[in-house]
C-alpha cells in the first residue's frame, strides 16, 4: 500500500489510528498534541491518565472518542538538541513503535504528523526525511496505507529554501518562457504549464493479430495512413512494464512497492494490456525499475506522456534520475516541497 504525504488537520483524517506528538504526561500540550486532544474530548484525557506516561521513541495507544479515527496512537519524539545526540535513532524509533503497534492492531490506515518538528525543535526538512525513510521500509515489507500529514502546507515546507540545489536546476532548465515564474505558481504535473497538450495515442483492446486482421479487411483501409500506423503498433505501456520488470529480475510485488502504488492499480495494468496509467503512476514505474533518462521517456511514449522543459514536475523528475536517485519517497518527498502532484499515488 502506499505512501501520501499530504496537506491537512490530522484531526480530520478519517484513518484507523492517527499518531499524536505527545509529550511524556501524555496529558495533552500545544501544538498537534492540544489540537487532538481538544477534537477527542476529555475522554481522552482520561483513558491517558491511566497509562501512566510513555517514554521517548515509544508508543501506547489509546480509542478515538470524538475524533474520525478510531483510535490514537502517542509518541513521545526527542527534543532537537544538535543532531549529534542521538536524535535520529530517537526520532526512527518513534515512528517504527507507531507502525508495529499498527501492524499489531491489524489497521489498515494510519496518519502521522511530523514528530518533533514543533516546538521540540527538529528541522522541519530532517523530519519529513526521517518519516520517509522509516514508512518507506516499513512499507516494502508489510501493507499499510500511511499518510504523513504536514499542516500548513508549502509555508511549512518550502521547496525553494529547504531545496536549494533543486531550485537552481530548475530555473537553469525551465523553458526561457516560463522562467520567470513563481515555483510555487507552476503548473501541476496533471498537465504541464501552460496548458501544452498531451501527447496522445489510440487505445485498443484488440490484440495485434486482430488489429491487423481490421486494418487489411479493407484495401483502401490498409493502403491509407491510419491503416499502416495500426499495422506498426508495438507493445503497449503494459507490455514494456511487464518485459521490464523480467529483465531487472523484479517480481511483480517489488516493483508496484517501490512505485509506491496500490497492489488493485497494478494488477488492472497487468490485466489490460491496453490500460493507460496516468503520468505519475507512469514514471513512479520508471524510478521503480531504476530507468535511464532515455528509457523513461519511451516508457512515457507508451502511456501517451513526454517530459517537458516547460513543466517543474518534469524537470524534478529528470534532476533525480540524472542523478540516478531512485527512491520514490525521497523524490516525493521533494515534489511535495515544490508544491506537485506525488509519484504512484
Amino acid at each position: 500500500m502506499p505512501l501520501y504525504i499530504v496537506k491537512n488537520d490530522i484531526t480530520k483524517m478519517k484513518v484507523d489510528a492517527i499518531v499524536n506528538a505527545a509529550n511524556e504526561s501524555l496529558l495533552g500540550g500545544g501544538g498537534v498534541d492540544g489540537a487532538i486532544h481538544a477534537a477527542a474530548g476529555r475522554g481522552l484525557l482520561e483513558e491517558c491518565r491511566a497509562l501512566g506516561g510513555c517514554r521517548v521513541g515509544e508508543a501506547k495507544m489509546t480509542g478515538g472518542y470524538n475524533l474520525p479515527a478510531s483510535h490514537v496512537i502517542h509518541t513521545v519524539g526527542p527534543r532537537y538538541k544538535d543532531g549529534r545526540s542521538g536524535e535520529r535513532s530517537l526520532l526512527e524509533g518513534c515512528y517504527r513503535s507507531c507502525l508495529l503497534l499498527a501492524k499489531e492492531q491489524g489497521f489498515a490506515a494510519i496518519a502521522f504528523p511530523l514528530i518533533s518538528s514543533g516546538a521540540f525543535g527538529y528541522p522541519r526538512r530532517e523530519a519529513l526525511g526521517v518519516a520517509i525513510d522509516v514508512i518507506g521500509s516499513f512499507l516494502l515489507e508489510y501493507d499499510m496505507t500511511v499518510y504523513v500529514v504536514v499542516y500548513g502546507g508549502a509555508q511549512y515546507i518550502d521547496g525553494e529554501r529547504l531545496y536549494p540545489d533543486i531550485a537552481e536546476y530548475i530555473e537553469g532548465r525551465l523553458s526561457p518562457v516560463f522562467s520567470e515564474m513563481s515555483l510555487g505558481r507552476a503548473a501541476r504535473a496533471s498537465g504541464p504549464v501552460g496548458g501544452l497538450a498531451r501527447r496522445s495515442r489510440a487505445k485498443y483492446s484488440l490484440p495485434p493479430s486482430e488489429l491487423e486482421e481490421l486494418a487489411c479487411s479493407d484495401s483502401s483501409f490498409c493502403e491509407g495512413e491510419l491503416g499502416r500506423r495500426i499495422r506498426c503498433i508495438d507493445e503497449s505501456f503494459s507490455e514494456m512494464l511487464l518485459r521490464k520488470i523480467d529483465e531487472k529480475g523484479m517480481t511483480d510485488v517489488e516493483c508496484y512497492k517501490r512505485a509506491n502504488v496500490d497492489r488493485k492499480l497494478f494488477s488492472k495494468i497487468r490485466s489490460d494490456r491496453a490500460y493507460r496509467p496516468s503520468k505519475p503512476t507512469a514514471i513512479a514505474f520508471a524510478i521503480s525499475l531504476e530507468l535511464s533518462l532515455g528509457e523513461t521517456e519511451e516508457m512515457l511514449r507508451k502511456a501517451g506522456f513526454a517530459l517537458s522543459k516547460s513543466s517543474v514536475f518534469d524537470i524534478i523528475i529528470e534532476y533525480f534520475i540524472s542523478k540516478k536517485i531512485y527512491n520514490i519517497h525521497k523524490i516525493n518527498e521533494a515534489l511535495f516541497a515544490f508544491d506537485q502532484s506525488l509519484l504512484g499515488v
